[in-house]
């Protein structure tokens, strides 16, 4: 049994703003399962096709007021598609963000609603990922995450050290997930998370006893009554295990 990464999800105060915000930044297309929530993914996706690491975007009443510990890096092939698609954000809504990044080849950007995330310089590991280059968890404990993502999801350690560890795909299509040391506790919940879902066929409630048995623990961030699980993982940031798909 295993797991697969199907979405990354924001919490939002307009799930439509911002999905078109990121449908627009990741020229992928925008559907909508019910109310308030946003789908963002490439036109023409085949579920579930590892190519791509799709976006949900939900709407709930709690502001923007902390720093994330997940973010997505966006991908670039030259010096020139990096400057027209920061330019292209600006237009979109996107504004420049500070996060002690210093001098660095990359850019830090906020999207509509504070979201930060990064507009990276052409990198050979990130030529063939599509637009999103990789989802990156801040985290205390590279290797710690590493074992546990990489034993409940049917993904790959490519590189684990002291302060950075990578997973992608075992197919080696799409974003990569990424792991970096940081030395800030986590002390909020996450208003962007991961979700991840059984394969047709397999049983939800055995994969979440599995993920206990690695690491996780009960989550409790006021879902209620719904058909998903929500865990947390051995450094604390909430994800949810949806039904099988």
């Amino acid at each position: 049994m295993a797991l697969r990464l199907v979405q990354v999800n924001f919490k939002a105060r307009d799930d439509s703003a911002l999905g078109r915000f990121w449908a627009q930044a990741l020229d992928w297309g925008v559907s909508s399962e019910g109310p308030g929530v946003t789908n963002v993914e490439p036109v023409d996706f085949a579920y579930p096709d590892p190519v791509a690491v799709c976006v949900d975007v939900v709407t709930v009443p709690v502001p923007e007021t902390v720093q994330y510990r997940v973010h997505l890096d966006l991908a670039t092939t030259s010096a020139a598609h990096q400057a027209e698609l920061i330019a292209r954000l600006k237009d979109l809504g996107a504004t420049p963000a500070d996060v002690g990044q210093e001098d660095v080849p990359w850019t830090v950007l906020a999207d509509p609603e504070g979201n930060v995330f990064c507009v990276l310089e052409p990198r050979e590991v990130y030529r063939d990922t599509g637009p999103i280059a990789t989802v990156v968890v801040d985290c205390a404990d590279p290797r710690a995450m590493a074992r546990f993502w990489g034993g409940a999801m049917d993904w790959t350690v490519h590189e684990v050290t002291d302060d950075h560890a990578r997973l992608r795909s075992a197919r080696g299509v799409g974003p990569y997930l990424e792991f970096l040391r940081t030395p800030d506790e986590r002390t909020w919940w996450n208003r962007v998370h991961l979700d991840v879902a059984p394969y047709l066929g397999d049983d939800q409630e055995m994969e979440v006893a599995r993920l206990r048995a690695l690491g996780a623990t009960d989550a409790d961030v006021g879902q209620g009554d719904v058909p998903w699980n929500v865990l947390a993982d051995p450094e604390g940031n909430e994800f949810c295990v949806l039904t099988p798909r």
